[in-house]
């Protein structure tokens, strides 16, 4: 609860210095004032309106402290505290310190295009977050986590000479299900203005491949199926299962259940590297398959410990040991 309190203060603190600083200076500031800087040098490539960049660096950091705070929900966990801890600790100062470089280079200027950013800023940033993020990461470690569950006993289930046992699963992460349905709309929509010949091609150039990539992303990512059966588990992808991929039993050493979180993985998705990675559509119950060769993969599954289960039942009774 302390943590949170502090967390919540720090929004406050960044989105108040966010909003009050660039209205105290606003007589001062050229309007539109320089807010983007190319990779060419220090001469300003973009600008914006005060009023828009004050709500779009609003935004932003309400967006992203809502991130890092979800993520870090998985208390009992030190990496999922680390993490979420640096990143919100972290981007606040970064987004601070772009703040105060974007008004020094703005502040008196004739025009937006005289806004020359000197190269030290930049680094200047980072190291600043970097310093801030380090030292609350340090600060919110807490206890060492407790034991996982894959160091304890693996759950088996007994099976009688000859029985068949099927175990299937699924998951739906609900927010992607949203994030297609929406992008399959604005799809709708935007070939319903391009027929009826309103919609300009630039707002078909930009919207259309943004709607089509989302829409591919979460149908592939919406849901996950594990099946168990004979000498194969099958991991399904999206809403029909399919890309689906397959592992033989007998590369299977142990399966056990264990609770995860996204701040523990690095977030939603397919994470990590192959021989340690996780598919992670919610936190909570995965099921843990840890490889003959050593490697190990973690699915967001609900049932989780019933499946490992059967996966140890059928190692010791077909995989000669």
């Amino acid at each position: 609860m302390k943590a949170r309190v502090v967390a919540v203060g720090w929004w406050l603190a960044v989105a108040a210095a966010l909003l009050l600083a660039p209205l105290a200076l606003r007589d001062r500031l050229p309007d539109p004032l320089a807010t983007h800087w190319g990779t060419s040098g220090s001469v300003p490539d973009g600008s914006n309106s005060l009023t828009g960049y004050v709500i779009t660096t609003e935004v932003i950091w309400a967006s992203l402290w809502l991130v890092f705070l979800l993520l870090g929900r998985a208390r009992d966990r030190r990496a999922a505290r680390m993490t979420a801890s640096a990143c919100m600790y972290g981007m606040g100062v970064i987004l601070l310190g772009a703040s105060v470089s974007t008004l020094a280079v703005n502040l008196d200027a004739a025009t937006w295009q005289d806004a020359l950013l000197p190269g030290w800023h930049i680094p200047a940033v980072i190291a600043a977050a970097l310093v801030l993020g380090t030292l609350a990461a340090y600060v919110s470690r807490g206890a060492p986590d407790e034991p996982s569950g894959g160091s304890g006993a693996r759950p088996l289930l007994r099976l009688r000479p000859g029985q068949q046992a099927v175990w299937v699963s699924r998951v739906v992460n609900r927010w992607l299900v949203a994030i297609g349905v929406l992008a399959v709309a604005v799809l709708a929509v935007t070939g319903a203005l391009a027929l009826a010949g309103t919609a300009s091609g630039g707002v078909l150039a930009g919207l259309v491949p943004v709607c089509v990539i989302l829409l591919v992303v979460a149908i592939a990512t919406m849901a996950v199926s594990v099946r168990v059966r004979g000498d194969l588990i099958t991991i399904g992808f999206g809403p029909l299962g399919w890309p689906a991929r397959k592992i033989a039993l007998s590369k299977v050493e142990s399966a056990w259940s264990e609770t995860r979180h996204p701040g523990e993985v690095g977030g939603w998705g397919f994470r990590g590297l192959p021989g340690n990675a996780t598919i992670m559509l919610r936190g909570g119950e995965c099921l843990v398959l840890r490889y003959r060769s050593g490697g190990r993969l973690a699915i967001s599954i609900d049932d989780a410990e019933r499946g490992a289960s059967l996966i140890n039942a059928l190692i010791s009774e077909r995989v000669p040991s």
